[in-house]
C-alpha cells in the first residue's frame, strides 16, 4: 500500500494507505537537523522548530491550538541530527484540516522579533533543564568526545552562547536555505489514498520554491578516549562505546541482534549480570546510533560512586566473554524474534507507520519494505554476529564518558578486550 510520488516543485510526497483504520497522520519532513548548522548558529534547526508553533500570517499560536484541539488532533514535531519533522493526528475526515495546519505553519510562520525573543528565553530554560539532568546529559557529551569538532558530535538544542546570537535574519537565512522543496518531503499514513494525499499536497504547498543550499559532509573522525566530568549528582552517568555501522550498511541488521543481546532488554547479558544478579544499577542498556555515514555502539549504566569501578570492570568482562566465544545459536533465534516483534508491535498505529515512510525517504531516499527488513534479520547468522564482535571490541576502538561525583583517578578499569 505504499506509494511515491513527486510534485512539479520537486516536493516527494510518500504514502501508505491502511483503511481499517479511522486515523490519518500527515507529516512534513525537512531534510536538516544539528548536522547541518555552523557552530556560530548552533541549535538553529530546533530554533526554528519551537518557531513554527508561534503563529502565522493567518493564525495566531492560539487558533493553531484550538483548531486542533477541536478535532481532537495530536500536533508536534521534533528536531534530529539530519532531520526536522512536523506531524499532526487527526480523524480521516480531517485531513484537509491537518494539511491546512501544516502549510500554514510551514510557509506561512511570521517569524516575529517578539517571537525571537520570547522563545529565545524559552529555549534557553530548556537547555538549563537538559543540563539538570546528567542521565540524558552524558550521552551528549559523549558524542562530543567521540566526534569533536564536528556537527554529529553536537548537542541539538544548541548552547546558551549560540542561542543569544540567533537573530531574524540568521533564522530566515537558515529557513531559505533548508526548507525547499528538494528537501521537503511529506508523509501520510492511515485512511488516505495517495491520490487524496498528493491533491492536498499540490493544493497546499505548490508555491513553495527555491533549492537547497550546497552543504559540504564530511565524515566524523573517530576519537576513542576516556572523558570524566565532576559533577554534583546521586549517580555517575557512565558511556561506554565503540565505533559501529552507518545507516545503509549491510552489517546493520548483525549490529542490531549483538545490541539486543548485548542490552537490549530485561534478559540481556548486561541487565541480567549487573542488575538482576549483583543489583549494582537500576537503567543499563545499549543502543546503536546511525547516521548517513557513521555510527556508534554505546552502554550506559547509571550507579552510585561506590560502584564505579565494580560495574565498569563487569561491562569489560561480559564484553571479553562475547569476544572468546560469542554468541549462542539461542540467543540468536531469541534476538531476531525480539526485534521483529517490537518492530512490528511498533508500527500498529498511523503514527508510527508515516514516521517510518517519511524519516527512511528524508534519510535514505528509498522505501525498505516490511517483509525485507523482516527477512534481512532471519538472514543474518552466527558467523555474522560473531565476525562483527571481533571487528567492534577492539581495546583501542573503545570510548568511555562518565558523568557525575567522581575523579578521573577513581576510573582504572584497563580497556583489555
Amino acid at each position: 500500500m505504499y506509494k511515491k510520488s513527486i510534485l512539479p516543485n520537486g516536493i516527494r510526497v510518500v504514502s501508505e494507505t491502511i483503511p481499517y483504520v479511522k486515523s490519518v497522520t500527515m507529516g512534513v519532513w525537512v531534510g536538516t537537523g544539528s548536522r547541518f548548522e555552523e557552530e556560530d548558529n548552533h541549535g538553529v534547526s530546533h530554533f526554528i522548530e519551537h518557531l513554527m508553533f508561534k503563529g502565522t500570517t493567518r493564525r495566531s499560536a492560539k487558533d493553531i491550538a484550538e483548531m486542533v484541539d477541536a478535532v481532537g488532533g495530536q500536533l508536534n514535531a521534533f528536531t534530529a541530527k539530519e532531520c526536522t519533522c512536523y506531524y499532526l493526528k487527526v480523524l480521516d475526515s480531517h485531513a484537509e484540516l491537518a494539511m491546512d495546519i501544516l502549510s500554514d505553519m510551514l510557509l506561512k510562520s511570521k517569524f516575529a522579533e517578539e517571537d525571537i525573543e520570547r522563545e529565545r528565553q524559552v529555549v534557553i530554560e530548556e537547555v538549563h533543564m537538559y543540563e539538570d539532568s546528567p542521565e540524558e546529559l552524558v550521552h551528549d557529551i559523549h558524542l562530543d568526545t567521540v566526534w569533536p569538532i564536528h556537527p554529529l558530535g553536537r548537542n541539538i538544542l544548541g548552547t546558551t552562547e549560540s542561542i543569544e546570537r540567533f537573530n531574524r535574519k540568521s533564522v530566515l537565512k537558515y529557513y531559505q536555505d533548508f526548507y525547499t522543496p528538494d528537501n521537503v518531503v511529506i508523509a501520510a499514513a492511515g485512511n488516505i489514498t495517495h491520490e487524496q494525499l498528493v491533491e492536498l499536497a499540490m493544493r497546499y504547498f505548490s508555491e513553495l520554491k527555491g533549492n537547497k543550499r550546497k552543504f559540504a559532509i564530511t565524515t566524523p573522525n573517530y576519537t576513542p578516549t576516556r572523558t570524566v566530568i565532576n559533577k554534583d549528582s546521586e549517580q555517575v552517568h557512565m558511556c561506554l562505546g565503540t565505533i559501529s555501522v552507518p545507516q545503509d550498511n549491510p552489517l546493520l541488521y548483525p549490529t542490531y541482534i549483538f545490541s539486543n543481546i548485548l542490552g537490549g532488554g530485561i534478559s540481556s547479558r548486561l541487565f541480567q549480570a549487573i542488575r538482576e544478579e549483583r543489583g549494582l544499577a537500576y537503567s543499563i542498556y545499549s543502543y546503536q546510533n546511525s547516521y548517513k555515514d557513521a555510527g556508534l555502539l554505546t552502554i550506559y549504566a547509571g550507579t552510585r560512586p561506590g560502584n564505579v569501578s565494580q560495574v565498569l570492570e563487569l561491562v569489560i568482562e561480559i564484553l571479553r566473554e562475547f569476544k572468546s566465544k560469542g554468541i549462542t545459536e539461542q540467543e540468536l533465534v531469541k534476538a531476531r524474534e525480539q526485534i521483529k516483534g517490537s518492530l512490528l508491535l511498533g508500527l500498529e498505529s498511523s503514527s508510527s507507520r508515516m514516521s517510518r515512510i517519511g524519516k527512511m525517504e528524508v534519510t535514505l531516499e528509498k522505501f525498505i519494505t516490511l517483509d525485507e527488513v523482516v527477512s534481512k534479520i532471519d538472514r543474518v547468522s552466527l558467523k555474522d554476529v560473531n565476525q562483527l564482535i571481533e571487528q567492534m571490541l577492539v581495546a583501542e576502538k573503545l570510548c568511555f564518558t562518565a558523568l557525575g561525583p567522581i575523579d578521573s583517578s577513581d576510573i582504572n578499569t584497563a580497556f583489555t578486550i
